[in-house]
Formats: C-alpha cells, sequence, structure tokens
C-alpha cells in the first residue's frame, strides 16, 4: 500500500511541476459544483460475476488556469465528493436470490485540468487526470430474492464476501474525466463523463485473505455549475 501512494504522490507532484510556467501566465480561480449518477462494480480474483450498480455522486471543486500553452488552457483542480460504490451480483445459480453491496465514500482528486477552446466565453472541452483518494464513510447490504437464502451453488463457490465488512476504509486510484462546458456571463455550464480506477482493495489481499484483488471501478456523468472568483 505505501508503495501505491507513494506513485500516487509522484504522479500528483509531476502534474504539479509540469505546469511551471513556459506560456502566456494566467490567474483564473473559479470554484464550483456537480452532481449525477454513475455505474460501479468491484474487480473480484476469484471472480464475482455482476451487473452495474448505480449510485449518485456529488461535490464541490476548485480549479486555478496557470497558463495558456498555444491553444492549450492549463491549471489544476481540487475537489471534494461524495459518491455511492460498491457492486451488485449476477446470480444465476437457480437459488433466487439478489446481493447488493453500497458502499459510500468521500473523495479527494487532484487532477491536471487542461482546457481547449473558447477560454471566456463560449464552449470549451477539457480533460482532467490525476490521482484520487477516498475514504469509506459506510457501507450497506442488501439480500433479496427467495427465501431462505441458499448458497450451496454458486459458481465457484465465492461466498466469502457475504457479510464480510470492507476492511480497507480508505481507497485510492487514478481518475480520468472529458467534458465541455459553455461559459457564460453568469457562470459556466458542463457535462462530464468520469472514470475511476482504483489501486487499492477493499479486502485484504494477503496470503491467508480469500480474495487476490477486490478493487473499485467507476464511470459517471455529472453536469456542473462554476463561476470564476478571479480573471
Amino acid at each position: 500500500m505505501k508503495r501505491r501512494l507513494a506513485i500516487l504522490f509522484t504522479i500528483a507532484l509531476a502534474f504539479t511541476t509540469s505546469y511551471a510556467q513556459v506560456g502566456d501566465p494566467r490567474r483564473t480561480v473559479s470554484v464550483g459544483v456537480s452532481g449525477g449518477m454513475g455505474t460501479s462494480r468491484v474487480s473480484f480474483i476469484p471472480s464475482i460475476k455482476q451487473t452495474l450498480s448505480l449510485g449518485p455522486t456529488m461535490g464541490v471543486s476548485i480549479r486555478h488556469i496557470s497558463e495558456k500553452y498555444f491553444f492549450l488552457i492549463c491549471g489544476t483542480q481540487l475537489e471534494c465528493n461524495i459518491a455511492n460504490r460498491g457492486w451488485t451480483e449476477l446470480i444465476e445459480d437457480g437459488s433466487g436470490n439478489e446481493y447488493t453491496r453500497t458502499a459510500t465514500y468521500i473523495e479527494f482528486p487532484f487532477l491536471a485540468h487542461m482546457g481547449f477552446g473558447r477560454e471566456f466565453r463560449g464552449v470549451q472541452g477539457h480533460i482532467n487526470l490525476g490521482p484520487q483518494v477516498g475514504y469509506l464513510l459506510k457501507e450497506k447490504e442488501f439480500y433479496g430474492g427467495q427465501k431462505p437464502w441458499d448458497t450451496s451453488n454458486r459458481p465457484n463457490n465465492v461466498i466469502e464476501q457475504y457479510g464480510k465488512p470492507i476492511e480497507n476504509k480508505v481507497d485510492y486510484g487514478i481518475t480520468a474525466s472529458v467534458g465541455l462546458e459553455l461559459h457564460t456571463g453568469i457562470g459556466n455550464f458542463g457535462i462530464e463523463g468520469r472514470y475511476y480506477f482504483g489501486l487499492g482493495n477493499i479486502f485484504g489481499i494477503t496470503k491467508k485473505d480469500y480474495f487476490a484483488r477486490c478493487a473499485n471501478s467507476t464511470i459517471s456523468v455529472r453536469a456542473t455549475y462554476s463561476f470564476n472568483l478571479l480573471n
């Protein structure tokens, strides 16, 4: 875990130093809010068959534009988000069982921001990329379908996850997004698609543990609104 956190810190430092001013300097600072829906799953080894699990996401952000280098508008963006993750199992063993785990995280993405298009009025596209750290706030299991529950015919006999609390509350990984913003006189309105790839595991993965990998991944779509504090 320490090695992976060191990798994330190195990436964040590289993003920061990469914006040492080599183009036209800027000092635009904006703050914003966002909200949307995401689909999530957990990558398990041994595998567990899943359908995508839906959940809301919302948050606040602050963006600093430091320079314009040719057509690229460059800066950094910090966020604080609340998001539902987890997984929903696709159980096809004839038991009629249903299972969903919902996990609510507070997330802190640290992103390099690269925009292209209109700088102040009009449409601007952007790409964000960087490390993300999250912390588990709460989790909930849902057992549904036919009763009593019957796990005797589960594929590969993978039942270790049932009733097992998430052991690693700190989650970390890499996130990337693409989006469009309409910059107007009353603020910036946008839409964004985002992917998160978890590097951490929700359960232990030592030799004595059952799973060899159990990492989060999410795809989300969000609407955003922001306004400039400094131009």
